[in-house]
């Protein structure tokens, strides 16, 4: 595969996972994290067979239709609201914190692929991309369906890194299962908390 249409994935993962951050609306979280899944499925390809790849992008799409799905049998009253958290929540804090990030990346993707096996500088960019947007997510937000999708943004950024050196079929299943938890477990606190609300007086 070309290194030109790798380093156009890369673009694509950056533009989704700083999406995820700006974007309140649920619906584009879900449309986001099913693109950012079809980044994953060609970052991992450079490793693994194509058989093996499809696990990822399908365990992805499956995790965002079981969280979209259920948000979307929510109460529309239930967006993000981030006026009583401590830190700065504006797009602007946002973007200026992913941009660091970004920063961040780009200096350390040269050692952490000559440390993970020459794995290749896009698919390092990728990985480390992913998981330094998915833990600033985690940093900025304590909703539910945000908070999911932060994790499993972070285990899709470790996945692509680590096929470069394993290409086991059990453990490809086992990080699929994963992801699937993630979904059912974010999916699940949704509902409770969503339930909770209802039946607290008003």
């Amino acid at each position: 595969m070309s290194s030109t249409l790798l380093w156009v994935v890369v673009i694509l993962l950056a533009i989704t996972s700083v999406g995820i951050m700006l974007i309140r609306d649920w619906r584009w979280f879900i449309i986001l994290l099913a693109m950012q899944y079809v980044g994953v499925f060609i970052l991992t390809l450079q490793h693994w067979p194509i058989g093996m790849a499809a696990v990822k992008v399908i365990a992805g799409w499956m995790s965002a239709a079981i969280l979209g799905m259920t948000r979307s049998n929510l109460a529309e009253t239930e967006e993000e609201d981030t006026t009583n958290n401590i830190l700065p929540q504006g797009r602007f804090f946002r973007f200026v914190a992913a941009t660091i990030v970004g920063l961040m990346v780009a200096a350390g993707t040269t050692p952490v692929d000559a440390m993970m096996a020459d794995a290749g500088l896009a698919v390092s960019a990728g990985s480390l991309l992913l998981i330094g947007m998915g833990l600033l997510h985690l940093s900025v937000t304590d909703h539910i369906l945000p908070v999911t999708v932060g994790l499993m943004t972070v285990l899709a950024g470790f996945e692509v890194l680590y096929t470069a050196v394993e290409s086991s079929t059990l453990v490809a299943a086992l990080l699929a299962v994963v992801n699937l938890g993630l979904a059912l477990a974010g999916s699940y606190l949704m509902i409770a908390s969503n339930a909770r609300e209802e039946v607290e007086p008003t």
